[in-house]
């Protein structure tokens, strides 16, 4: 579980700490339920007010999420992420496109700048992934998870934490949008740019990344358009 028994000092803030790391480094991913109640106990060795309160605290920071009958799920990996998804939630698909044109075309090419070989591993297989669950009369939610997983590979390639934070934040708003076009659209399988994109960033080729990536942001803002 990555958690460690707390011995000495402010205890409710070492409980804190520790769950705040977990999420930070996603072995609490968002979207994930964390453990119950009574494992947080035993590997944390303290009282059960202890790792309620902290878990609180968490709530209220907007990291963790209650939902009731069912456990604790993380929310956002930030104070920054959780002030974020609040703000994109009363967002439109315009304003979401608009933020990720600003963000994703110089990701795009920090990726191809900055990849490492692990992250070529990532982005092929998430490409992968998003190539296979092609809708063709298949589930439209799958789909748009996996066109998720593929645009997270790519900032993760950029290397830089804070950009993966605020991409983090946006993913509520990033997933309803692309839900939105995917339903819209005729053949979103074919939508343009993402193999583009895989390959440009597996080449180190930062000005064909960004051409990628302002190719499918162009298409999904023709379509967001063209509907409103």
């Amino acid at each position: 579980m990555g958690l460690s028994t707390v011995r000495t000092g402010r205890v409710c803030d070492d409980v804190m700490a520790q769950m705040e790391r977990l999420i930070a480094s996603g072995e609490w991913p968002v979207g994930s339920k964390i453990p119950p109640e009574p494992a947080l106990v035993a590997a944390l060795g303290v009282g059960r007010n202890t790792v309620r309160e902290a878990v609180r605290a968490l709530e209220h920071a907007g990291l963790l999420e209650p939902r009731r009958g069912d456990g604790t799920y993380v929310r956002a990996t930030s104070d920054l992420g959780a002030a974020l998804l609040r703000r994109a939630r009363r967002s439109t698909a315009m304003h979401v496109l608009a933020v990720r044109s600003s963000l994703e075309r110089d990701a795009a090419a920090a990726a191809a700048l900055n990849r490492t070989e692990a992250d070529v591993v990532a982005i092929r297989e998430a490409a992968d992934a998003r190539r296979a669950a092609a809708p063709e009369g298949g589930d439209r939610g799958v789909f748009v998870a996996a066109d998720l997983a593929f645009h997270r590979a790519v900032i993760a390639a950029t290397g830089n934490p804070v950009l993966v934070d605020l991409y983090a934040g946006l993913t509520e708003a990033i997933q309803r949008t692309v839900a939105e076009i995917a339903e819209r659209d005729d053949d979103p399988a074919a939508f343009p740019g993402h193999d583009e994109l895989a390959a440009a960033i597996i080449a180190r080729d930062p000005v064909a990344a960004r051409a990628a990536a302002e190719n499918y942001l162009g298409a999904a803002r023709a379509i967001a358009e063209r509907d409103r």
